[in-house]
């Protein structure tokens, strides 16, 4: 058996526009694992999931991130999805006249670096489907025009079931969702993880730990991570509010944290 892929942030810091948001993060997520990454608005937990990515706009001033051992800190973001990243974005963009399914083969032929048939992919496309239980309407319609917020996250947890990467950014993809649609979205999450795929769930609330169960759970505050933990961390959170651990912890109060 094959080692597990690795994405390994090291001593990472970066800024938008000149103002340094990201202040010396340090994670390894392996296949197979859920890491949280947990804290308030204007923590960074957006930058890091942007600049883990290689999203334009964001400047990486010391560190770096490295996939499978390689450092991946100067790649473009499609030349880091064909090595097997994925990122799911908290506010999915609408794209007006192409299908799902154009949409999804098109990604998946330039992730996978080959041609393949309208009738494999279609075949493929339906095996996801049907695991995630997504109706065949939603893959006809326009990417996300006119869609709720539930549909926009549907399509960004098939997008992952059919891209099948090594491991996967989930940005708030909690944000916006009523409780039903969050249970979906969540279950259909917690189906595609396993020992092929690892997860970086970035999330405000405990809610979304419920049916995604973290192996690990990290408290980011102003640009670092502060604590560590298993899945009882999220609990701890819950009970104490994030102020409750800045005290815990002794950290000064931020004054205009960065924004994420």
């Amino acid at each position: 058996m094959s080692e597990p892929a690795v994405l390994e942030v090291r001593g990472l810091r970066a800024s938008v526009e000149g103002k340094e948001i990201l202040r010396g993060i340090d994670l390894v997520v392996r296949q197979g694992e859920v890491h949280a990454v947990m804290g308030p608005n204007g923590s960074g937990k957006s930058t890091l999931a942007s600049v883990i990515m290689g999203r334009p706009g964001y400047e990486v001033t010391e560190g770096a991130v490295l996939f499978e051992g390689e450092d991946i800190t100067g790649l473009p973001p499609d030349e880091r999805a064909r090595r097997g990243l994925f990122l799911a974005l908290q506010y999915p963009v609408e794209v007006p006249g192409v299908s799902v399914v154009n949409f999804l083969r098109t990604a998946y032929r330039s992730v996978k670096g080959e041609e393949v048939s309208a009738l494999a992919f279609r075949k493929h496309m339906k095996e996801k489907m049907e695991a995630l239980g997504i109706d065949d309407q939603i893959v006809q319609r326009y990417v996300n025009q006119g869609f709720s917020g539930g549909e926009k996250k549907k399509v960004e947890v098939l997008q992952l079931a059919v891209l099948e990467p090594k491991i996967a950014v989930l940005d708030e993809t909690d944000s916006g969702l009523d409780i039903d649609s969050l249970r979906a979205v969540a279950t259909g999450i917690d189906r595609l993880i396993g020992p092929h795929l690892g997860v970086l769930l970035i999330t405000h609330y405990q809610r979304i730990l419920t049916y995604i169960r973290p192996t690990f759970v990290h408290v980011m505050m102003a640009g670092r991570i502060v604590k560590d933990g298993g899945a009882e961390l999220a609990h701890e959170l819950e009970a104490k509010g994030y102020e409750g651990i800045r005290r815990e912890l002794g950290l000064e109060e931020t004054v205009g944290a960065p924004a994420e």
